[in-house]
C-alpha cells in the first residue's frame, strides 16, 4: 500500500492488517551525463512499489534529498546536511509511530557514506526513543550481493554505471540518454580534498555501456526478494527490542 495514494480509512485499514512501513530515502545529484538527477529516488521508490506487490506493507512518500560529498560541486547536485536528515527520519518515524506502525525499513537508494550513517545513526535514536519498535537500515547497493555479479560484469561498480544505468534502463527508458564514458575515479584518501570534482569529472564510478533493459529487470527481482525476507526477518522479531 503506497501512503500518498490511500485515504484515511485507507491508512486505518492498512494498520490493522501490518505495522511494518517502508521509508525510501533518495538524492538529488549527478549521474552522469545519460542518468537523470533523481536516479536514486526513482531506483529505490520503484523498488518499493514492487515490494508492496508482493509483502504486506506500508510505503512511504519518498525523500527526494540526501546528504552529498564528492558528488555535492557537480552541476545539479542538490543536497542537504546530515542533520537535516536525521531530523527529518526521525521526525518521520515518530509521526509513523504514533500512527500505530512499529516496524520500520528505512531504505535508501543513495549510497553516499556519511548519508548511510546519518541514517544509522539516527535509527540507533529511535530505538532507544520508541518502545517496541524493530527498525532496519539498508541501501540500495547492499542488495547488490555476490549473485548479482553473475551477470554484471563490472566489478566496483558504484554510481551511474552498469548497474543503475541498467535499472533505470528497466524502470525509465525514457529518462535515460545515451550513456557516458566508463570512470573509476581515484580520490587521495584519507585526505579530504575541497573539489572532489577535480578527481571525478564525469561523475561516473563504473560502466555504464555496459547497462542493458534485461539485467535491470534481473536486478529489481533481485532486490525485490531480498527487501521481502527482511520484512519476514524483521517482523519475526519481538514486540519490544533491547
Amino acid at each position: 500500500m503506497l501512503i500518498e495514494e490511500i485515504t484515511m480509512r485507507g491508512f486505518e485499514q492498512g494498520v490493522k492488517k501490518t505495522q511494518t512501513v517502508l521509508v525510501p530515502v533518495g538524492s538529488v545529484e549527478e549521474h552522469g551525463n545519460h542518468l537523470p538527477l533523481a536516479t536514486d529516488t526513482l531506483q529505490v521508490y520503484e523498488l518499493a512499489k514492487r515490494v508492496a506487490e508482493t509483502a504486506k506493507v506500508l510505503v512511504a512518500p519518498p525523500i527526494y534529498y540526501g546528504v552529498l560529498r564528492s558528488t555535492r560541486d557537480h552541476p545539479g547536485s542538490v543536497g542537504i546536511s546530515a542533520e537535516t536528515l536525521r531530523v527529518l527520519i526521525r521526525d518521520i518515524v515518530h509521526s509513523l509511530y504514533r500512527q500505530g506502525l512499529r516496524r520500520f525499513i528505512i531504505i535508501s537508494g543513495h549510497g553516499g557514506s556519511m548519508h548511510v550513517a546519518a541514517l544509522r545513526e539516527v535509527g540507533e535514536l529511535l530505538l532507544k526513543e520508541l518502545d517496541g519498535i524493530a527498525l532496519a537500515v539498508l541501501s540500495i547497493l547492499d542488495l547488490v550481493t555476490e549473485e548479482v555479479f553473475q551477470w554484471i560484469e563490472t566489478r566496483n561498480d558504484a554510481h551511474a554505471g552498469e548497474v543503475e544505468t541498467s535499472v533505470m534502463k528497466f524502470i525509465k527508458p525514457d529518462l535515460v540518454q545515451g550513456t557516458s564514458k566508463a570512470e573509476f575515479p581515484s580520490f587521495p584518501e584519507p585526505i579530504l580534498v575541497g573539489n572532489p570534482k577535480k578527481y571525478w569529472p564525469g561523475g561516473v564510478w563504473g560502466d555504464p555501456s555496459k547497462g542493458n533493459e534485461e539485467k535491470g529487470r534481473r536486478l529489481i527481482e533481485h532486490g525485490v526478494a531480498k527487501v521481502c525476507d527482511l520484512i519476514r526477518e524483521i517482523e519475526a522479531y519481538p514486540d519490544s527490542i533491547s
